[in-house]
């Protein structure tokens, strides 16, 4: 019934906003009572949390398996990439909830996300740090504003882009790779 309540609940509140989804709402839509939802959760905020962290956990269970795994930074840079991008279609609503949504977290709930959140971007500085050690990206890159730019072009997506349209995951994870790795510009030696 937990997962119920979760998995209904970012329907609603992906829908109609979580200041606009009252306990009312979600327990008329599983047809349960408000004693089952205070059952599992001590309040709307502990259930928005509770959707935070288990996003956030996974997408770093998942980050951590792609940093372990053998393979070059560039391939590591683009499975992050296309985790996030193919993420959009398994997780569209709860991505949406997570992105959107935070601001109605207190301090203390939004300041333990920001703290995992700022994991993932680390982990992803880390890659590219150690890429540049290896020769595989260019020196002198700014990795922290790298990391910044990476994480909200594919953020950001979760707003519009949508999986079952002309373009699927694979192909605009290489469109961003392909823009981060070799930018936009032909290079000319005539300059």
């Amino acid at each position: 019934m937990k997962q119920k309540i979760i998995q209904e609940s970012i329907l609603l509140f992906e829908r109609k906003g979580f200041g606009s989804t009252s306990i009312q709402d979600i327990v008329d839509a599983l047809n349960v009572t408000k004693g089952t939802f205070y059952y599992y959760f001590s309040s709307k905020e502990q259930l928005l949390m509770d959707i935070h962290s288990e996003y956030i956990e996974d997408l770093l269970k998942r980050q951590a398996a792609i940093i372990e795994k053998p393979g070059t930074f560039r391939e590591k840079l683009h499975d992050i990439v296309y985790l996030l991008i193919a993420d959009i279609e398994a997780q569209g609503p709860s991505g949406r909830v997570f992105f959107r949504e935070m601001r109605h977290l207190g301090e203390d709930h939004a300041e333990e996300v920001r703290q995992k959140r700022d994991t993932f971007r680390r982990n992803l500085e880390h890659i590219l740090s150690q890429g540049i050690e290896q020769g595989e990206f260019r020196k002198g890159l700014q990795v922290e504003m790298l990391s910044f730019a990476i994480l909200g072009m594919t953020n950001w997506s979760y707003q519009w882009y949508q999986p079952d349209g002309k373009i699927q995951p694979k192909e605009l994870t290489n469109i961003y790779v392909d823009m981060v790795l070799n930018g936009i510009s032909i290079i000319s030696d005539t300059n």
